[in-house]
C-alpha cells in the first residue's frame, strides 16, 4: 500500500504544548518569634519540720493484790522444797539435796544447833546454877553458833551467792541468844523455834478446817492451776492429806519439845530438835513430790481423755 492509499490520520496535539503555569504558592507568613520564658521564682526553702517529740515510755501496769498474792503463795511452795514437784526430774537424792539448798544448805540448817549443844555439854555442870550468872555461863555456849552463823554469811558474799537464807538464820539464831541470855534460861535458847512449830501448826490445821488447805493452795499456784484443784475431788482430797500431814510434823514436833523445855533439860531438847528437823523433813517431802506429781499427772490424762 502506498502512502497515499493510507488513512488520514487525526490530527494529533503536541504533546510539547506548554501547561499553563500553577497558581503561586504565597510566601509563608513569618512565625513571630516566641515570648521568652521569664526565669522562674526560686521556691523557698521549706519550713524545717521541728523534731518529733519523745513518747515517754509506757508506765508498767503495777501487778494487782490476787497476782501478788499468787507469786507469795508460789514462792512459799518453792521456798518449802515444792519445786521440784513441777519438774521433770527424776526424784532423787540429788533432787532432794537440791531442794533442801545443797550440801550448804544443810549445814547452815545443822550445824549451828549442834555447835550449841557440844558447846553447852562441854562448858556447862549440871550442878551448875545457870541463874546465878546466866552471862558468864552461858556465854560460849550462845555465842558458838552465833559466830557460825556470822562465817556463813561471809562466805556466802564472798562467793557471791545469795546471802539471804544465811542472813534468815543469823538473825534467828541472834534472837535466841538474846531470849537466853535476858532471861537466864539456856532452854530458852529454842523458844524461836517452839514458836514457828506452833505457828505453822495451827495454820496449817485452821486452814484444814475451814476447807482451804495451805498446802493445797501454795501447791495450786505454783502449779499454775490457781484455785481450780477444788473443784477437783482428786486433787483436794490428795491435797488436804498432805497439808495435814505436814500438821503433823510441825505439831509432834511440838508435843515432843515443849515438856522438855517445860523440864528445862536442855540436853535432850537440843537432841530433839536436830532429830526432828531434816531426818522427818526430808522423807515427808519427797512423799509430798510423789503425791502431787501423781495426782496432778492422773488429772492431766483424765483431761485428755
Amino acid at each position: 500500500m502506498s502512502d497515499q492509499d493510507r488513512p488520514e490520520q487525526p490530527y494529533a496535539a503536541d504533546e510539547s504544548a506548554a501547561v499553563p503555569p500553577s497558581t503561586p504558592v504565597p510566601p509563608t507568613t513569618p512565625v513571630p518569634p516566641s515570648t521568652p520564658v521569664p526565669p522562674t521564682t526560686p521556691v523557698p526553702p521549706s519550713t524545717p519540720v521541728p523534731p518529733s517529740t519523745p513518747v515517754p515510755p509506757t508506765t508498767p501496769v503495777p501487778p494487782t493484790t490476787s497476782a501478788l498474792f499468787a507469786d507469795s503463795m508460789a514462792g512459799a511452795a518453792r521456798r518449802a522444797g515444792f519445786g521440784a514437784a513441777t519438774e521433770g526430774e527424776p526424784i532423787s537424792g540429788h533432787a532432794l539435796l537440791k531442794a533442801m539448798g545443797g550440801i550448804r544448805g544443810l549445814v547452815e540448817a545443822v550445824l549451828p544447833g549442834l555447835v550449841f549443844l557440844v558447846t553447852y555439854s562441854l562448858t556447862i555442870d549440871p550442878s551448875t546454877d545457870v541463874t546465878s550468872d546466866p552471862i558468864g555461863t552461858l556465854l560460849p555456849s550462845l555465842v558458838a553458833p552465833l559466830v557460825i552463823g556470822v562465817i556463813f554469811v561471809v562466805l556466802r558474799a564472798i562467793t557471791r551467792q545469795t546471802t539471804t537464807p544465811a542472813l534468815g538464820g543469823l538473825v534467828g539464831t541472834a534472837i535466841s541468844v538474846a531470849l537466853a541470855l535476858f532471861s537466864g534460861k539456856p532452854s530458852d535458847f529454842f523458844l524461836v523455834g517452839l514458836w514457828t512449830n506452833a505457828g505453822y501448826g495451827a495454820a496449817l490445821l485452821i486452814s484444814v478446817l475451814v476447807r482451804w488447805p495451805l498446802i493445797g493452795v501454795a501447791v495450786g499456784f505454783l502449779m499454775g492451776d490457781g484455785v481450780a484443784w477444788r473443784l477437783n475431788a482428786s486433787k483436794r482430797r490428795v491435797l488436804t492429806i498432805l497439808t495435814l500431814c505436814w500438821t503433823g510434823l510441825f505439831l509432834g514436833r511440838l508435843a515432843v519439845q515443849l515438856p522438855l523445855y517445860l523440864a528445862d533439860n536442855v540436853e535432850l531438847l537440843a537432841s530433839m530438835k536436830l532429830l526432828m528437823g531434816i531426818p522427818l523433813y526430808a522423807p515427808l517431802l519427797v512423799v509430798s513430790w510423789l503425791m502431787v506429781r501423781s495426782v496432778y499427772r492422773r488429772a492431766e490424762t483424765s483431761d485428755s481423755l
